[in-house]
Protein backbone atom coordinates (compact mmCIF):
# COMPACT_ATOMS: atom_id res chain seq x y z
CA UNK A 1 0.00 0.00 0.00
CA UNK A 2 2.71 2.46 0.55
CA UNK A 3 4.67 1.77 -2.38
CA UNK A 4 1.52 2.64 -4.29
CA UNK A 5 1.38 5.93 -2.28
CA UNK A 6 4.51 6.74 -3.65
CA UNK A 7 3.91 5.98 -7.19
CA UNK A 8 0.58 8.19 -7.05
CA UNK A 9 3.01 10.96 -5.36
CA UNK A 10 5.44 10.64 -7.67
CA UNK A 11 2.74 10.59 -11.00
CA UNK A 12 0.93 13.61 -9.13
CA UNK A 13 4.06 15.68 -9.02
CA UNK A 14 4.88 14.84 -12.27
CA UNK A 15 1.61 15.92 -13.89
CA UNK A 16 1.90 19.16 -12.02
CA UNK A 17 5.76 19.98 -12.66
CA UNK A 18 6.01 18.64 -16.10
CA UNK A 19 3.52 21.23 -17.36
CA UNK A 20 4.90 24.24 -15.87
CA UNK A 21 8.95 23.51 -16.36
CA UNK A 22 7.09 23.50 -19.90
CA UNK A 23 5.66 26.95 -19.86
CA UNK A 24 8.25 28.25 -18.68
CA UNK A 25 10.87 26.86 -21.47
CA UNK A 26 8.45 27.71 -23.86
CA UNK A 27 8.24 31.54 -22.95
CA UNK A 28 11.78 31.99 -22.65
CA UNK A 29 12.20 30.57 -25.92
CA UNK A 30 9.30 32.78 -27.91
CA UNK A 31 10.86 34.73 -30.88
CA UNK A 32 11.19 38.08 -30.89
CA UNK A 33 9.24 39.70 -33.97
CA UNK A 34 9.48 43.30 -32.68
CA UNK A 35 12.52 45.63 -31.11
CA UNK A 36 11.76 49.12 -30.19
CA UNK A 37 14.22 51.65 -28.75
CA UNK A 38 13.02 54.51 -26.70
CA UNK A 39 14.27 57.76 -25.12
CA UNK A 40 13.02 59.46 -22.15
CA UNK A 41 13.88 62.36 -20.96
CA UNK A 42 13.27 62.83 -16.98
CA UNK A 43 13.89 64.79 -14.22
CA UNK A 44 16.96 66.78 -16.66
CA UNK A 45 18.58 63.33 -17.40
CA UNK A 46 17.69 61.10 -20.57
CA UNK A 47 18.12 56.88 -20.66
CA UNK A 48 17.80 54.78 -23.66
CA UNK A 49 16.90 51.52 -24.12
CA UNK A 50 16.42 49.04 -26.79
CA UNK A 51 13.78 46.03 -26.11
CA UNK A 52 12.81 42.77 -28.01
CA UNK A 53 9.01 41.63 -28.04
CA UNK A 54 6.48 39.61 -29.52
CA UNK A 55 4.50 43.21 -30.04
CA UNK A 56 4.99 46.44 -30.57
CA UNK A 57 3.12 47.56 -27.54
CA UNK A 58 4.47 45.21 -25.46
CA UNK A 59 8.18 45.92 -26.69
CA UNK A 60 7.18 49.89 -25.99
CA UNK A 61 6.04 49.49 -22.32
CA UNK A 62 9.11 47.38 -21.92
CA UNK A 63 11.55 50.04 -23.25
CA UNK A 64 9.64 52.85 -21.34
CA UNK A 65 9.83 50.91 -18.37
CA UNK A 66 13.49 49.69 -18.56
CA UNK A 67 14.44 53.43 -19.32
CA UNK A 68 12.35 55.11 -16.70
CA UNK A 69 13.93 52.56 -13.96
CA UNK A 70 17.61 54.18 -14.58
CA UNK A 71 16.21 57.46 -14.21
CA UNK A 72 13.40 57.38 -11.12
CA UNK A 73 13.43 56.65 -7.83
CA UNK A 74 10.20 55.86 -5.47
CA UNK A 75 7.10 55.11 -7.03
CA UNK A 76 5.78 58.29 -7.92
CA UNK A 77 8.37 59.33 -10.00
CA UNK A 78 8.52 56.14 -11.51
CA UNK A 79 4.95 56.43 -12.22
CA UNK A 80 5.09 60.10 -13.90
CA UNK A 81 8.07 58.98 -15.58
CA UNK A 82 6.51 55.75 -17.58
CA UNK A 83 3.56 58.50 -18.40
CA UNK A 84 6.22 61.18 -20.35
CA UNK A 85 6.43 61.15 -23.86
CA UNK A 86 9.45 59.50 -24.81
CA UNK A 87 12.11 61.74 -26.81
CA UNK A 88 12.85 59.12 -29.57
CA UNK A 89 10.83 55.87 -30.63
CA UNK A 90 11.56 53.56 -33.36
CA UNK A 91 10.22 49.80 -33.93
CA UNK A 92 11.15 47.67 -36.13
CA UNK A 93 10.29 44.04 -37.27
CA UNK A 94 12.82 41.60 -36.45
CA UNK A 95 14.07 38.11 -37.06
CA UNK A 96 14.99 35.19 -34.66
CA UNK A 97 18.85 36.59 -35.15
CA UNK A 98 18.04 39.80 -34.68
CA UNK A 99 18.32 41.00 -38.27
CA UNK A 100 15.98 43.37 -40.04
CA UNK A 101 13.37 41.97 -41.50
CA UNK A 102 12.97 43.47 -45.32
CA UNK A 103 9.55 44.89 -45.58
Amino acid sequence: MTRKRQLRSVLLTLAILVPIAFVVVYSSLRVAVVECEVCVEFGGRESCRKVKAQNREEALRSAIDNACAALASGMNETLRCTRTVPKLQSCRAVDASGENVPS
